[in-house]
């Protein structure tokens, strides 16, 4: 588990977060293997986050979640239904989480997380929807059809719970999306991608639901799986600004894998640093104000903090380096 810091505008105040990240590394696995349920624990706790899990013994089969380190990217069909089509966690790590979506998958807050915002999430296709959305099989169609003009999408709709209530608010993330008029610009996802998840406001669960344009007389077609890593996840208070001693301030792209534009809101020149969630400053400079562009390709993929200070004031955002 990963400890980093952020600031969420909330009402009349910032209140600075101490944040998690749940990447699955806690789980010890041999090479190419999975944890599916079958030791009969009901699910994964890894950061503050628990990931249930329904095994049956009787059919070797589950639902939920499994913890996975198979690096498969090749190899269509049920027979690897473990394997993240990256073949690796974010940035290279070992393990992730794989989601087989019966009706609806639950994501479960724990410890100080819950109550509060889940800031976000990598979200990837497992290779086994990616591969059978590409070239179909004998259950699936090939997205876009023969022509490749079929308007074809694998839709993850995520809302969450709280106090055992669903939000009628829903955020819609395509893992396949063909409905473009330019079919050029049509896609599978087939890399871990950062999904903002702090529109949708405090929580003690989430919810994700599939749906494909693929529909049988059964249900859904394309295979119901997906994987997720570095669930990132709200803590507790560390301390507070009030937000009129507070000024905005803009970093974008975020996340950014280059460059990162900084708006220096003040009317004089200001310092600008970036520093880790370990407290190591990677960047320090002056900047007058307006917008300075940033090359941050020296910087390993994660959670940064950019922050803007002249005198006695200062403003602070996180940046996610891919």
């Amino acid at each position: 588990m990963k400890l980093v810091f952020t600031l969420l505008l909330i009402t009349c105040a910032t209140v600075l977060l101490a944040q998690s990240i749940a990447d699955f590394e806690n789980f010890e696995l041999t090479e190419e293997s999975f944890l599916n349920g079958s030791d009969g624990t009901g699910g994964f706790s890894s950061g503050n986050v628990f990931l249930p899990n329904t095994y049956t013994a009787e059919y070797d089969s589950w639902s939920g979640w499994a913890i996975s380190n198979t690096t498969d990217v090749s190899t269509p069909g049920y027979f690897n239904q473990y394997s993240a089509i990256k073949g690796a966690g974010v940035e290279g790590s070992a393990n992730y989480a794989v989601s087989y979506v019966i009706g609806e998958s639950i994501l479960k807050l724990e410890n100080e997380a819950v109550g509060q915002p889940v800031l976000g999430v990598y979200i990837t296709n497992s290779t086994y929807a990616y591969l059978s959305m590409l070239e179909g099989d004998a259950f699936a169609k090939r997205f876009g059809g023969v022509t490749g003009d079929d308007p074809d999408f694998f839709r993850l709709t995520i809302r969450k719970y709280l106090n055992g209530e669903i939000s009628f608010d829903s955020l819609d993330f395509y893992l396949a999306d063909f409905r473009f008029e330019e079919n050029m610009n049509d896609y599978i996802i087939n890399d871990w991608t950062y999904v903002d998840l702090s529109s949708l406001g405090e929580a003690d669960s989430l919810s994700f639901v599939l749906s494909s344009s693929d529909v049988g007389l059964f249900g859904m077609n394309t295979p119901a799986y997906f994987c997720v890593d570095n669930v990132i996840t709200s803590g507790e208070v560390i301390s507070s600004i009030a937000s009129e001693d507070l000024e905005p301030l803009d970093v974008y792209p975020n996340p950014a894998s280059e460059f990162v534009n900084v708006y220096n809101p003040y009317n004089r020149e200001a310092r600008c640093i970036i520093y880790d969630t370990g407290g190591k400053v990677w960047y320090r400079g002056n900047m007058p104000r307006g917008i300075q562009t940033i090359d941050i390709q020296m910087l390993a993929g994660g959670l940064y903090v950019v922050q803007i200070a002249s005198g006695n004031r200062q403003a602070t955002r996180l940046l996610i380096k891919e």
